[in-house]
């Protein structure tokens, strides 16, 4: 079969080559198109459901609201787990499913058991689901900056006009709001005057919360016109609370707000403090990009509609970057890209300093970049993305890769060298492709189904490394086609003239004379081979730290033995779940005492940040301590996070 797959990409060169073309423009637009991130997104699939209930203790949250929400949701159909955290004035409740749960499916499964918890939760309680986002969703974060504006009313620019004109942004699942002040009318009750009025708080409360509101009524018909009746009642100013009236006094006399009270503006009890460069406090904004999206090109409009936005602001009001995941995609993506021309490189230098045939090396360095988008146009119809792990998976194959072409074009070299003249030259390519072709095929297939195994692992193993097994499977199964479809045309055109003899090459002299002499060496004494072998490979894996604590008793012997440990390598290699990631950011996350107040808090985030500014190496420094404002952050105030 293979013989004749080989026959028939001979004899149609034209139809070969046209499938190639397609093939190459369909993996330029896959390769426009795929998603790119820094590294695969690791995370279960969940729901957050978020629960305000402002100034509820935290047992009483967790009593009413999230125990509740939590047992109620162990029954969602591919629920694994249910988590409850409560804390003051607001709850979080994670429902984690099963690997492959469709991430909207289950949104749609919890929206349907919480429509079922409307009258077990406390009135005005309403539980909402967090951002259709991953663990990995927070890739853009910035902070506005002004000395002509307080914390006040730059926070009051975030969440009026810059949330909204992000969370516009296709691929932008939430823009989430963090430090400053956010302004609030404040009523402060005189109790004095209200024993002297004899009113009572509620009825303080009953009064304001009717008095902000608007009536409509009937039409009137006025010199054959119509006109609607409304009664305007939105409270705009403190004013028009100082106004609000409470009761009546003696002779009818209103009782007014602000006879009872003092009325004011004032900011809300904040659960979060940002802070830049440790030059003090700031407003930050976190924007969460939303699941399976290409987050470079969403981070991407995020920063043109930003620079269009910030027009709009009042003049002095800037932003700043604190932190931008596109830099560590562009590098991951920048060094496959210097992979494949170093391979690339290699390919040509081998080909020409053992063949001393520089257009044979062309054939082999055509097929490589085609493998490649080959197998990119794959992961883009699979929906997989480009990161780290997948284009590692790549980076893997190359060398294999162009194993098979390299013997292909060694091989019709020597053909041509021994039947050059005798055959026709395209009869001469044949007799080498068919004579190696099948060969390599089935040798790079068993390369290719090596990685099959990985494709075993569940859970966070399984998302880690299966982009990375199913790249370097579809690199290898390409460059396996192409080898007996592609190669034989190309060795077809770019083989000609003039091959030089393998006898006359002075590095394929010198190496044919030192292999000679070795092989029969090892021949000679085969069986010393072995058992050298044998003994290495003890050595290397040796469990002798694991025989020596369970054998040995506890003492001043079992270090010394424990020490000698050190001789046997692979014991002491250490495991990490993944590879050491430079990735140009570092997340600093100190821990302080519980209960700590907001202006400590500040003073602590702003001398940390104080002191990792001070190195030269560092860039700028974005604290935040406490919480966003959204349901992917439940971070207490006790809990630093200095990006």
């Amino acid at each position: 079969m293979l013989t004749a797959i080989i026959n028939f990409s001979l004899r149609n060169k034209f139809l070969v080559l046209a499938a190639t073309a397609a093939l190459v423009l369909g993996g330029i637009y896959s390769l426009r198109k795929i998603p790119l991130d820094a590294i695969p997104d690791l995370s279960d699939t969940q729901v957050i459901i978020y629960t305000e209930w402002p100034g509820q203790a935290p047992q009483i949250v967790q009593d009413q609201v999230t125990y509740p929400i939590t047992t109620k949701m162990l029954s969602v159909p591919s629920a694994k787990v249910v988590r409850g955290y409560s804390f003051y004035g607001f709850s979080f409740v994670y429902v984690i499913f099963e690997d492959g749960t469709d991430p909207y499916w289950a949104r749609s499964r919890v929206l349907e058991y919480l429509s079922g918890l409307s009258g077990s939760l406390p009135t005005g309680v309403s539980p909402r689901l967090g951002p259709d986002a991953t663990g990995v969703g927070w890739a853009f974060m910035y902070s506005l900056n002004s000395k002509n504006h307080d914390l006040a009313q730059l926070r009051s620019m975030q969440d009026w006009f810059l949330r909204y004109q992000l969370a516009s942004v296709d691929g932008v699942a939430e823009v989430a709001s963090v430090g400053g002040y956010v302004k609030q009318y404040q009523i402060t009750v005189d109790p004095h005057r209200l024993h002297a009025y004899n009113l009572s708080i509620a009825q303080v409360a009953m009064a304001v919360q009717r008095s902000n509101g608007e009536v409509g009524g009937r039409s009137v018909e006025m010199a054959e016109k119509e006109f609607i009746l409304r009664v305007k009642g939105y409270v705009s100013s403190v004013e028009d609370l100082r106004k609000v009236a409470v009761g009546t006094g003696p002779g009818g006399t209103p009782i007014l707000v602000g006879e009872v009270a003092n009325v004011g503006l004032g900011p809300d009890m904040r659960r979060g403090v940002a802070e830049l460069n440790g030059e003090g406090e700031t407003v930050g904004g976190v924007v969460v990009v939303r699941y399976g999206v290409d987050t470079r090109q969403v981070i991407h409009s995020v920063k043109e509609r930003l620079d269009q936005a910030m027009k709009s602001l009042p003049e002095g009001v800037t932003y700043s970057i604190a932190y931008d995941r596109t830099a560590l995609i562009d590098r991951a993506v920048r060094t496959l890209k210097e992979k494949l021309i170093e391979e690339s490189i290699v390919v040509a230098l081998v080909c020409l300093l053992f063949l001393m045939h520089l257009r044979s090396s062309f054939v082999a360095i055509v097929i490589l970049p085609i493998a490649v988008l080959a197998s990119i146009s794959i992961m883009f119809g699979q929906g997989l993305s480009a990161n780290i792990m997948s284009l590692g998976g790549i980076a893997i194959a190359i060398g294999a890769m162009v194993d098979a072409v390299i013997i292909m074009i060694e091989n019709a070299h020597k053909h041509l060298e021994h039947d050059g003249g005798k055959k026709p030259h395209w009869d001469i390519i044949r007799d080498a492709s068919i004579e190696v072709g099948p060969t390599l095929f089935y040798s790079l297939l068993v390369i290719t189904v090596s990685f099959l195994p990985v494709f075993t692992l569940q859970a966070q193993e399984g998302r880690m490394f299966k982009p990375l097994a199913f790249t370097k499977t579809y690199s290898m199964a390409a460059a396996a086609l192409l080898s007996i479809t592609l190669a034989p045309v190309l060795m077809g055109f770019f083989i000609r003239g003039k091959i030089p003899p393998e006898e006359k090459n002075p590095v394929n002299r010198f190496l044919i004379w030192l292999y000679h002499p070795v092989l029969d060496l090892m021949i000679k004494f085969r069986w010393w081979v072995i058992i050298a072998a044998a003994i290495t490979v003890g050595w290397v894996f040796f469990p002798w730290n694991a025989i020596v604590a369970r054998v040995l008793p506890d003492g001043g012997f079992k270090d010394v033995a424990l020490k000698a440990g050190k001789a046997f390598p692979y014991q002491n290699l250490g495991s990490e779940f993944m590879p050491p990631l430079y990735e140009g950011d570092l997340l600093y996350m100190p821990t302080t005492f519980p209960g700590i107040s907001p202006t400590k808090a500040r003073e602590l985030i702003q001398q940390t940040d104080q002191i990792i500014n001070s190195f030269p190496e560092v860039h700028h420094v974005f604290g935040k301590i406490g919480r966003a404002e959204s349901a992917t952050d439940p971070a207490p105030m006790d809990m630093i996070e200095t990006t």
